[in-house]
C-alpha cells in the first residue's frame, strides 16, 4: 500500500483503485494508463513539480492532454517565474519516482495547484504512487486532501 492509498483510507474519502500492467517502453505514463484503462486522456492526471523563483517546490496537476502553463502557475503562486524541477528534487521531496508521483502522500508537503478542467468530471484519476496504479477520486478530495488549490495552469 502506497502513502497515497494509506491517506485516502485513512480520511475516509470514496475513491477507487485501478491498476494496470506498465510497459517500460510506455513514452507516456499518463496517456499509457488512459489507454489500459479505458478511460479518456481529460480525466486522468499527471503530477508535475516545479520550481518557484523563491526556490520552493510546488505541486501542479494537470490532465495527461494539457500542457502545463509556466507562466500561468508563475501568476497563480505570486511569483514572477517557475521552471520544471529536476528529477533528483522531484524525488527526494515526494518520495515518489518519475511516472509515479502522486499529489497525494508525499514525503514533504508541497503547495498544490489542481487545473481548473478537474472540475469537469465526477471523478478524476491520479497516481496512486507507482507506475501503474491510478486511484479515482472526486477532484474536491482531492483539493482537500492535498490542501490544494483550483485555477487554470495550463495552455
Amino acid at each position: 500500500m502506497t502513502p497515497a492509498i494509506k491517506l485516502i483510507k485513512n480520511n475516509k474519502i470514496l475513491f477507487n483503485i485501478h491498476e494496470y500492467h506498465h510497459a517500460q517502453t510506455a513514452q507516456s505514463y499518463g496517456l499509457e494508463a488512459a489507454e489500459k484503462l479505458a478511460v479518456i486522456e481529460q480525466r486522468i492526471f499527471k503530477t508535475l513539480v516545479v520550481l518557484l523563483d523563491n526556490k520552493e517546490l510546488v505541486v501542479a496537476v494537470i490532465a495527461v492532454s494539457s500542457k502545463l502553463s509556466l507562466k500561468y502557475m508563475a501568476k497563480v503562486l505570486g511569483g514572477k517565474k517557475v521552471v520544471m524541477a529536476n528529477q533528483a528534487a522531484v524525488e527526494r521531496s515526494t518520495g515518489y519516482v518519475l511516472g509515479g508521483v502522486s499529489p497525494l502522500g508525499q514525503k514533504k508537503i508541497l503547495k498544490t495547484v489542481i487545473d481548473l478542467s478537474a472540475k469537469n468530471y465526477s471523478t478524476i484519476y491520479v497516481s496512486a504512487g507507482k507506475r501503474g496504479l491510478e486511484i479515482e477520486l472526486a477532484a474536491a478530495d482531492l483539493c482537500e486532501l492535498s490542501n490544494g488549490q483550483f485555477a487554470k495552469i495550463t495552455q
